[in-house]
């Protein structure tokens, strides 16, 4: 077992029907980049079982004095790491178990704290995915294993459920933590800038699979038309990107990737439209929580 130094711990903890492992997979991708710099990605199945299985230890009691060094040992594989690159989206909880008590995963703290004394003397950043619950809520009932949306709810009115609720019980509970957040219906958009984020990279530097997310909702022509318009203009600030993407997928996005049916009782159109300005209300709370970094177009 190798003695490990201060690190950066980065923890992408879902939410839950935001990401299905696409951060993941595209920081291996650049794992052959990252690694000169100090950066482990390391694969999923070395450390999330290992995760779970530590945090349920401590139920028995605090850490032992060198279990700190020894889950690094088995979770990283390179020598010289500074920054370490993790994700499971059931880190806070399993679906059926993340809305509740009137808001969403009301565990975090706890779950924050666990990961706190894991990792106990190192820098720690959590990262946190969004999505508006007019189509999260649905889509977290179709992962869970209740046959009645109104059970899965456990009371919950969906109208009173707000992320910067969330947000602020992490800030408030941790405030040595990092905390980024962004809105997977704006992933398309500021992808390469999420990526940079986590990994801990400067504006601008190149990375594999930065536009991975925009192949998905764009036709073939479009995305063709898109890289030779970059090719063509090789000076451009994220900013200026992502007004070109958006002028892009104004035009060559595919209809049935980007829009999303709704199927539940109750909820008619006029319901999912309230439901969609309370989320950009709430959004627009999260970027004015203090220690906070929202990743926004």
């Amino acid at each position: 077992m190798r003695e490990t130094a201060e690190m950066e711990i980065v923890l992408h903890a879902g939410a839950h029907c935001t990401d299905e492992d696409r951060l993941m997979k595209c920081l291996l991708k650049n794992k052959h980049l990252f690694l000169p710099q100090g950066i482990a990605v390391p694969g999923p199945s070395r450390y999330r079982r290992l995760l779970r299985d530590a945090v349920q230890a401590l139920a028995k009691g605090p850490p032992a004095v060198n279990a700190r060094d020894i889950l690094l040992d088995q979770i990283v594989e390179q020598d010289g790491a500074q920054r370490v690159l993790l994700s499971s989206e059931n880190f806070f909880c399993v679906p059926k178990l993340a809305v509740s008590e009137g808001m969403f995963y009301p565990r975090a703290e706890v779950r924050i704290a666990e990961f706190e004394q894991l990792f106990a003397g190192d820098q720690l950043t959590l990262c946190l995915g969004i999505r508006n619950p007019a189509s999260f809520l649905p889509a977290l009932f179709a992962q869970s294993p209740q046959e009645e949306f109104l059970s899965f709810l456990d009371g919950t009115d969906p109208t009173q459920l707000r992320w910067s609720e969330l947000i602020r019980r992490l800030r408030a509970a941790h405030p040595d933590v990092e905390i980024v957040v962004w809105c997977n219906e704006d992933t398309p958009l500021i992808w390469g800038s999420v990526i940079r984020e986590v990994a801990g990279l400067e504006h601008g530097t190149k990375i594999t699979g930065g536009f991975d997310l925009l192949s998905e909702i764009m036709s073939r022509e479009g995305m063709q038309r898109f890289r030779a318009y970059l090719h063509s203009h090789p000076v451009m600030t994220e900013r200026q990107k992502r007004r070109v993407i958006a002028a892009f997928l104004d035009k060559f996005a595919i209809e049935e990737e980007i829009e999303e049916e709704l199927d539940l009782p109750g909820w008619d159109e006029a319901y999912v439209d309230f439901l969609t300005e309370q989320y950009e209300e709430d959004v627009f709370a999260i970027e004015r929580i203090p220690d906070v970094h929202l990743i926004a177009p």
